[in-house]
């Protein structure tokens, strides 16, 4: 029994780790121009990096949540990232937004569609500097 509960313990840790491992702190969010509406939600269209496994998701999918492409320092990558959701704190002002995943980037954060930076840039200083700086947490999309 002590052996059973030792093991719990164990795991119980490193599910704690795994959860604190899905999210980071100070990222840079710059903008892209996806304009999702204009195109009518085509991942095709914005020649996003998902697009090759997401592209074929229903209409209500993609246009659930803002988009972002992601390259943060902490999380999955490549294909394992894309249709994954993330909320997103502006560290200046608290304002939030949960965002999908539907394309890669360079920057070593977040490079949010325009609509939903200023949705965060409460403030006005994101356009100001060119940049947010953000918290996120992998969340679940309720798909």
């Amino acid at each position: 029994m002590k052996c059973a509960v030792t093991l719990f313990a164990v795991l119980a840790l490193c599910a704690a780790a795994a959860v604190r491992a899905q999210q980071a702190s100070n990222v840079r969010a710059t903008y892209n121009i996806y304009n999702p509406a204009a195109n009518n939600w085509d991942l095709n269209a914005v020649h996003a990096y998902c697009a090759t496994w997401d592209a074929n998701q229903p209409l209500e999918w993609r246009k659930k949540y803002g988009w972002t492409a992601f390259c943060g320092p902490v999380g999955p990558t490549g294909r394992d990232s894309c249709g994954k959701c993330l909320l997103v704190t502006n560290t200046a002002t608290g304002a939030q937004a949960t965002v999908r995943i539907i394309d890669q980037c360079s920057n070593g954060g977040l490079d949010l569609d325009q609509g939903v930076f200023t949705q965060l840039d409460t403030d006005g200083s994101g356009i100001a500097q060119g940049h947010l700086t953000v918290n996120y947490q992998f969340v679940n999309c309720g798909d």
